[in-house]
């Protein structure tokens, strides 16, 4: 079993390779998903030793959260679970709202509960930010909800720093996630610096770039318009062809160590000082495993430094 790492100064310990489940119920962002495997999925993983789940209301929408629920009733350890889910956005006439207000935080903590099967939430964000409402009161909101035993922990998502410095204007924030990986760094410079100081978690979403970073991809390969990457500009040109002969230059190192690439991408991250665990989605049992591979690699800080210039 992985020795568990502590999330920021929570009390929420895990195996810090935790489950990205996006494509368990996430209709609206992949087709043709399978529902039975997506629970199947979830509960093969928590059997290799994965303890940290991460859904949101938007993920199917609601679909993500009643899978993930189901998977964990049916499998019976909620308590040796750690669930992580977000909120922010309703549906008005078929358009989707962001929503960041007291009332409608706590209204989609207790929709969460219920799709989620369960009476606490171990670490709930708020999605993403929206217009109107000031960050600290949408925390303050929060707040209430974990003094009331509903949530365990307090995360936000998505937001600038100036947003997430008004959110911790209390020091409730616990855990920042976003956009983080090896060909898209402005966090180091925009956000690192605070949430260390602040001993607030960075958990980095899209690690591998949607695959870029794991090798996955070649000069030849193309997306179908419907699909989130023909729109990336990672995926684009020359910036393509630039991204794939960095990824070129991991594979000689990942060869040297007998690893795969995208293992040597994910324990890089966990190098980092401002990232305590990460989260890879997967689609099935076999990618799950082979993330948990990450768990077995031994950077150096030559290598760490390297991997930081090359990417630079």
């Amino acid at each position: 079993m992985a020795e568990k790492t502590r999330i920021g100064r929570t009390d929420l310990y895990v195996n810090p390779i935790g489950l990205g489940t996006n494509a368990v119920g996430g209709h609206n962002l992949y087709p043709n998903l399978d529902e039975q495997q997506g629970v199947d999925m979830v509960k093969e993983s928590v059997e290799n030793g994965v303890d940290f789940l991460d859904t949101a209301f938007i993920y199917g929408p609601g679909y993500s959260e009643e899978l993930v629920g189901k998977a964990i009733k049916e499998m019976g350890n909620r308590n040796e679970v750690v669930l992580a889910t977000k909120g922010a956005q309703k549906f008005v006439n078929g358009k989707e709202v962001l929503d960041n207000s007291p009332a409608f935080l706590k209204q989609s903590v207790e929709e969460s509960l219920k799709r989620l099967q369960t009476d606490y939430i171990d670490l709930y964000y708020i999605h993403f930010p929206d217009e109107d409402t000031p960050k600290s009161e949408a925390v303050g909101a929060l707040k209430e909800l974990k003094d009331e035993g509903k949530i365990r922990s307090i995360g936000v998502s998505n937001m600038s720093l100036d947003q997430l410095k008004e959110a911790n204007q209390d020091g409730y924030v616990d855990v920042f996630q976003g956009l983080y990986n090896l060909l898209q760094r402005d966090s180091e410079k925009e956000l690192f610096p605070y949430t260390l100081e602040n001993n607030i978690s960075f958990v980095p979403f899209f690690p591998l770039a949607s695959g870029l970073l794991a090798g996955k991809y070649d000069k030849h390969t193309t997306f179908p318009e419907s699909d989130l990457r023909s729109s990336m500009p990672h995926f684009q040109g020359d910036a393509f062809m630039n991204n794939l002969e960095k990824v070129e230059q991991l594979h000689k190192i990942a060869n040297q160590k007998g690893i795969d690439i995208p293992h040597l991408v994910l324990a890089w991250y966990l190098a980092h000082e401002a990232v305590d665990v990460i989260i890879p989605g997967a689609k099935n049992g076999e990618q799950v495993k082979s993330n948990l591979k990450t768990l077995e690699v031994d950077i150096s800080k030559q290598e760490f430094d390297e991997i930081d210039k090359l990417f630079a």
